[in-house]
């Protein structure tokens, strides 16, 4: 039997013990833990589509079963068709990734080197953060202000002093739901140095009232715009993102160091058909503008809590006001009652005076304020 005369190890230390992502927990596990049946339980952590997935990307991947002893296009050539022709941009300039995590994390590996600096705000999305780790590249941090109040001159001005490799702009934020105006964006991308990769994140634009998103990348050869269908399509258990610009140059490099196949013939044919059903999405957005000021209001009208303004995401902070409280008391209370949301303790920058919380239906929404109010101060 060989002995090991060498210990192997990763190649840096966020590796070993590094953070990890934590994502909503699921409404089966809250079932099963405190005995609510499913029905009752308000999954408000996730930021998923509150009417399911696309019923035109359902019937496009039950289809697409026949196809599954195949190799899909390495490239994901049609569905990069698809969407080259939805959003009016040539297919070359277009890459897809399992998730628009992956697509992020294929930015970070090929435009920045071991030790280069990625700008993000503070607290942001956080595989921005994680990758970037774990890639041996550092993360900086521009804070946030009052009610994650961007502080667009404080980002510009930390950009032009760390010159960063790429710097991520996340539109509306995550986990804040504050929105980016157009003349914030523009003037970020007027400062950044011509080097710099200009990454626009824009998972949940269609909730917001910012549509000038795609519009840019005609005007700025450093900037990628990144999306998903996991969110306003309902796709999310798919796994279907991309990122888009008008230069070339800038996806290339991406569609070389992706895994060859990563991505299958469900997705791309659950993703060509998902990215045109505008009904549903016309849909989802209309119940989340609906639902999302009766949610907020009902939040600062409960002792203790404060919903915190200007969210145009599916999802808002709760701030806990109440001094006896803290966020991951609040996490679990809820739990007991059905309904969960995401502890911002476990998200790093945010900490434990405030809670993530999505829009959904009204019944969802009814129960999560109803849960909130029976927690005793």
């Amino acid at each position: 039997m060989l002995q090991a005369t060498h210990r192997v190890v990763p190649s840096n230390a966020h590796l070993v013990d590094g953070e990890v992502y934590v994502p909503g927990l699921s409404a089966e596990y809250v079932s099963e833990k405190y005995g609510i049946p499913l029905c009752d339980i308000s999954k408000l952590a996730s930021a998923e589509n509150p009417h399911g997935a696309s019923p035109k990307a359902l019937a496009a991947v039950a289809a697409a079963h026949s196809r599954l002893s195949l190799y899909p296009n390495w490239t994901a050539q049609t569905l990069r068709e698809a969407i080259a022709e939805k959003y009016g941009f040539d297919p070359e300039a277009i890459v897809c990734g399992s998730g628009e995590t992956e697509v992020i994390s294929m930015m970070i590996r090929a435009f920045a080197k071991p030790d280069d600096p990625v700008l993000m705000h503070a607290p942001c999305f956080p595989l921005y953060r994680i990758y970037s780790n774990c890639e041996g590249r550092k993360p900086v941090y521009v804070p946030m202000g009052k009610d994650f109040d961007p502080q667009v001159d404080l980002y510009i001005d930390t950009m032009k002093r760390t010159k960063p490799k790429i710097a991520f702009m996340t539109n509306p934020h995550n986990p804040s739901g504050r929105l980016l105006s157009e003349a914030d964006v523009r003037a970020i991308c007027e400062a950044a140095d011509p080097s710099t990769l200009l990454a626009l994140d824009e998972a949940y634009v269609h909730y917001s009232s910012a549509k000038f998103g795609l519009d840019l990348l005609r005007d700025y050869d450093n900037l990628v715009v990144l999306r998903t269908l996991s969110k306003a399509f309902g796709l999310a258990g798919l796994r279907v993102g991309f990122a888009i610009s008008s230069n070339e140059a800038l996806i290339r490099p991406m569609r070389l160091i992706k895994p060859t196949w990563n991505m299958g013939q469900l997705q791309i044919a659950g993703g060509i058909a998902g990215i045109n059903d505008d009904e549903h999405v016309n849909r989802a957005v209309a119940t989340i503008q609906e639902m999302r000021p009766y949610v907020m209001k009902g939040v600062d009208a409960i002792e203790g809590f404060r919903a915190v303004p200007g969210a145009e995401a599916n999802f808002f902070l709760t701030e806990i006001l109440a001094p006896e409280l803290d966020s991951t008391r609040v996490f679990n209370e809820l739990l007991k009652r059905g309904v969960i949301v995401k502890d911002g303790s476990d998200i790093e920058g945010l900490g434990s005076r405030y809670m993530r919380v999505d829009v959904n239906l009204k019944t969802h929404m009814d129960r999560f304020l109803s849960a909130l109010s029976d927690i005793k101060i």
